[in-house]
């Protein structure tokens, strides 16, 4: 269990010094507040003497408290949470102070960062508590339609429906070390549950939060989300250059600077194109990463159970000054939860106006058994629609193997790019044997009747142009 912090303290741990300016509460009708009859709604014995302990020993009037400050220079709405106050619960009065903020925020056009550690609804309200849930997922979800990020940081504890709406509904997620995290809180689980299932790493490991992250990192690394974040761009990303062998003499491996490459050659044939890609020396999505963007942050996980980190890299990166989201395979079979994550990644980069590149590197979508459970044909075809509706404009650059559908759905129509390394396919040249019922030996002939070299995508017009290969591109008629 990590130290838990008061509000205050979690603001001047994430705020830049003497910036914090709290908003002022908002006015409540007396008919049906919390605080209209002695014991609120209900009548519920000893309630406003509970508040006043509360209020007595925390020195704050409500569960939550919310203003504006500057986190590393971006200003944003804060709202922290008060374990001290009832358990940081949510009554009525809190509603109200969440509902002003999320619409100050909207009205300044200003990032909302929830730093929650509550217990869930406040049972002396009753209903009228739980219904607060309704009004702050009402508030998110108008956030969100104005293209403002939400970044929440849970903090311990993190449970019931404070988790369930400005926790886990925010854009990205972080959370302390150690932090109790989950719908259920400890005194409503079932007898034996395995409390490590209720932590922010486990939380992490079943794609609920981005990143765990220590206290003393939280000001920076909150610091980079929000910067990257808030600019958005109409230009598309620029593709990246290649870094492959076959670049060139002397070619530019990093992000803009060094010598210009030479003309790259291309594969001669179908299977040399596939023999290139599947290279074990060729650079993966890590290296083309790297050199592109000055410093990245990562969003991990789909948000319903799963993380393929071994074969999805996704986030958000600065490259020449401006934000460009990324979601990279990393040239092994795409799982579920990666396709999920790449449409999660596309989906928030365009509410939020940030261009998109997207780097193809799969044999193909994993087809094992497990991978039909989770959910593969869905997955994909889900990444597919994110790709079709995005409005922000997306780039693609084939970097290796491009294995059927599971490669495609990644595919930017019309902006996609390819490597001398690479080659895009129907189907593997194997399989497409096999299917054929052709023997071995005629795998290489098939490869090429398949066209699948990056000249080859370039001719049919599935590619704009081959980077770095002396090659006629489609946009030179």
């Amino acid at each position: 269990m990590t130290d838990r912090l008061t509000a205050r303290e979690i603001v001047a741990l994430v705020a830049d010094d003497a910036t914090f300016a709290e908003l002022p509460d908002p006015v409540r009708e007396p008919t049906g507040s919390a605080g209209s009859a002695p014991d609120g709604p209900l009548g519920w014995p000893g309630y406003d003497a509970a508040r006043a302990r509360a209020a007595e020993r925390t020195g704050e009037r409500e569960s939550v408290v919310c203003g504006t400050a500057l986190v590393e220079g971006v200003r944003a709405v804060l709202i922290a949470f008060e374990f001290g106050f009832l358990g940081g619960s949510l009554g009525e009065r809190t509603g109200d102070r969440l509902v002003s903020a999320y619409a100050h925020a909207r009205a300044h056009r200003l990032p909302v960062v929830p730093l929650v550690a509550t217990g869930g609804s406040r049972m002396q309200e009753g209903m009228l508590a739980l219904t607060q849930l309704q009004r702050v997922a009402r508030e998110s979800v108008l956030t969100r339609e104005a293209g403002l990020p939400q970044i929440a940081v849970v903090r311990d504890p993190t449970t019931g429906g404070g988790w369930a709406t400005l926790g886990a509904g925010a854009d990205v997620v972080l959370a302390l070390p150690g932090a109790q995290v989950g719908f259920a809180g400890s005194r409503v689980r079932p007898a034996g549950a395995d409390p490590a299932a209720y932590t922010a790493e486990a939380q992490a490991a079943a794609g609920a939060v981005d990143a765990v992250v220590p206290p003393e990192e939280l000001r920076g690394t909150l610091g980079r989300w929000l910067r990257l974040l808030t600019r958005p761009s109409t230009t598309p990303a620029a593709p990246p250059k290649p870094l492959g062998t076959g670049a060139g003499a002397g070619a530019d491996t990093g992000a803009g600077t060094g010598p210009a490459p030479g003309p790259a050659s291309l594969p001669a044939t179908g299977w040399d194109a596939v023999l290139r890609a599947r290279s074990p020396e060729r650079p993966r999505a890590g290296a083309y990463l790297d050199a592109y963007f000055t410093h990245r942050v990562a969003i991990d996980g789909d948000r319903c159970g799963g993380t393929d980190p071994q074969g999805m890299l996704c986030g958000f990166g600065d490259h020449e000054g401006r934000t460009v989201a990324y979601a990279a395979q990393t040239g092994t079979a795409t799982r579920p939860a990666g396709y999920r994550t790449a449409a999660r990644l596309i989906r928030l980069a365009d509410r939020l106006g940030i261009p998109v590149l997207t780097l193809v590197d799969t044999p193909g979508a994993a087809n094992d058994a497990e991978a039909e459970r989770q959910g593969a044909g869905a997955a994909i075809a889900d990444l597919f629609a994110a790709v079709a509706a995005a409005r922000t404009p997306v780039t693609t650059l084939v970097v290796g193997e491009g294995g059927s559908g599971g490669a495609l759905a990644l595919a930017a129509p019309g902006n996609t790019w390819a490597t001398p390394d690479s080659y895009f396919s129907v189907i593997a040249p194997e399989l497409a044997a096999a299917i054929l019922k052709r023997p071995p030996h005629e795998v290489e002939s098939t490869a090429d009747q398949l066209r699948v070299r990056p000249q080859d995508l370039v001719d049919l017009g599935v590619v704009r142009g081959v980077l770095g290969a002396r090659h006629r591109t489609r946009d030179d008629g």
